[in-house]
């Protein structure tokens, strides 16, 4: 059934999957952890937290959550209206924009629900003066944009490296036809 399945309705079930996976795991840490609580799994390592994002990536321009938002559902309207362009011909190319969307409608629904996105999966060392060196806490919609941006990104070197290999003759585009010893 899922083979039969057109682009946009795999685009749609997958950003789907991922919006519920996500609000799933942060209603666990809502239900589990208090804000600013903190659960080490693997001392020195990681730990489950509970933290508020009211900023982008990185917590960059933090307490702009209603602007976010605004940008956030912008930027969603924009990538569903020009989806054709990114590959969604392929099956890479719906699983990118699934994630996506997904990782947007994931984040925009705490903007709009809780007034800042929920961040929970932290990854860290303890470094030497007992201080931890951490990686930003982060969540699974802001995992599925990663993972989907980044395939974006391998699907248009590989686009790009394959219409600059054959131009029909079996020589390089914009390179001189191989001389054979023949």
């Amino acid at each position: 059934m899922i083979g039969g399945l057109k682009a946009n309705a795999r685009i749609g079930i997958l950003a789907l999957v991922v919006i519920a996976f996500d609000q799933i795991t942060k209603l666990i840490v809502l239900n589990y952890l208090g804000y600013a609580q903190e659960k080490v799994l693997v001392p020195g390592f990681f730990k489950l937290v509970h933290w508020g994002n009211t900023g982008a990536a990185w917590s960059m321009f933090r307490g702009n959550n209603g602007v976010l938002a605004l940008i956030a559902f912008g930027a969603l309207m924009v990538l569903v209206w020009t989806r054709h362009h990114f590959d969604t011909h392929t099956l890479a190319g719906q699983v990118s924009l699934g994630l996506i969307f997904g990782g947007i409608i994931g984040n925009l629904i705490d903007r709009v629900r809780v007034k800042h996105v929920i961040d929970f999966l932290y990854f860290y060392v303890d470094r030497r003066d007992g201080q931890e060196a951490g990686f930003p806490a982060f969540n699974i919609a802001d995992s599925a944009i990663c993972i989907g941006v980044g395939l974006l990104f391998i699907l248009s070197w590989q686009n790009d490296g394959a219409k600059q290999i054959h131009s029909g003759s079996g020589s390089i585009v914009g390179k001189e036809p191989a001389v054979s010893d023949h």
